[in-house]
């Protein structure tokens, strides 16, 4: 693929976590949580978005949302247990893309805020029509996806690089 090759990171934060007395790690997804993630595999199915690469933090709530939205999904895509995206900061999930193959077009993110949220505005350098304002007025609720597209390799992601062409919610 060329410098020039359209790409699209599509961001989805884990659906709603239990807090049984147990690690941060550790935390299985709540009822509502077990609800709603499938519903992130239905939009993006209904979207027609299908990720080449999937890379998951490997907590349980991400693994569990993960199985349930990839479940939805006509093809499951590879999928890669990431250990630096748990608790990553924006700097760290900028260089884990960075590191993306170039023979993937679309890469899925499964993490976590604050990170998950940082990540988008920071990518987000235009916008199409009021994703970037619904976005901010929900904070990136669980279960919620944001897909960006830019044009050129994985290496040259950076901040305002990217436009902000959907974000999603199951809660609207």
């Amino acid at each position: 693929m060329s410098d020039a090759t359209p790409r699209r990171v599509i961001l989805l934060r884990h659906a709603k976590a239990d807090w049984p007395d147990v690690p941060d790690r550790d935390r299985p997804l709540a009822e509502r949580g077990r609800k709603e993630a499938p519903a992130a595999g239905v939009w993006l199915a209904g979207t027609r978005i299908m990720p080449d690469l999937t890379l998951c933090s490997p907590a349980v709530r991400t693994r569990e949302t993960w199985k349930l939205v990839a479940h939805e999904l006509p093809q499951r895509p590879k999928t890669v247990y990431e250990e630096r995206l748990y608790e990553a900061s924006l700097g760290e999930l900028i260089a884990v893309i960075n590191e993306t193959p170039d023979e993937v077009a679309d890469l899925l993110l499964v993490g976590h805020n604050p990170g998950i949220h940082a990540l988008a505005d920071a990518l987000a350098g235009t916008v199409e029509g009021d994703a970037l304002v619904r976005m901010t007025r929900t904070a990136f609720p669980t279960s919620a996806v944001a897909v960006l597209t830019f044009s050129g390799s994985w290496k040259s992601v950076e901040h305002g690089v990217a436009r902000l062409t959907e974000f999603w919610t199951p809660h609207p």
